[in-house]
């Protein structure tokens, strides 16, 4: 091998090694006004979305792009305060599935994901008051994230053409 081709490969894998950190990291695939969005944070709001709606004989909510319309009022609907708790309350659920089934949401089993989401509904009961009881071992911010998910996905629902 002569030296010109030889300094040509070692520039590739230097130029190689370089990027691929870039290229792994959890970089924002998706850039709103107030936020950006992982690929990670978008793949658990579209499962929690199709786990609430799943698709039968109509559409689902990934069918919809409900998941998309989380986003989007989020970004425009809510104050930066709500914004915040939600990003805080999706850390916690994301290390609550972690810690409960030791993988992410989206490698869950359905009756995984429906048992997780379930437990957060016994929080809401409506003859509750207070949706954050003091004796809850989950934060007022992860019951915001559930509840503003699942808001928003039956909003956008109840709002499309197939309802």
């Amino acid at each position: 091998m002569d030296r010109r081709t030889a300094l040509k490969n070692l520039a590739l894998v230097i130029g190689s090694a370089a990027l691929l950190p870039r290229c792994t990291s959890t970089n924002p695939v998706a850039h709103f006004n107030n936020f950006d969005v992982t690929n990670d944070q978008q793949s658990l709001v579209l499962n929690m979305a199709e786990t609430i709606i799943p698709k039968t004989t109509t559409p689902g909510a990934t069918d919809l792009g409900l998941d998309k319309f989380v986003w989007l009022m989020l970004d425009d609907c809510t104050k930066k305060d709500d914004q915040k708790a939600f990003f805080k309350g999706m850390g916690e659920f994301g290390d609550l599935v972690k810690k409960t089934y030791n993988k992410d949401f989206a490698d869950c089993t359905k009756e995984e994901k429906l048992s997780l989401l379930k437990t957060f509904e016994s929080k809401n009961k409506p003859e509750q008051k207070n949706p954050n009881p003091p004796d809850d071992k989950y934060s007022k911010e992860l019951h915001a994230f559930y509840r503003t998910v699942k808001g928003l996905t039956v909003f956008g629902y109840t709002e499309s053409k197939y309802f």
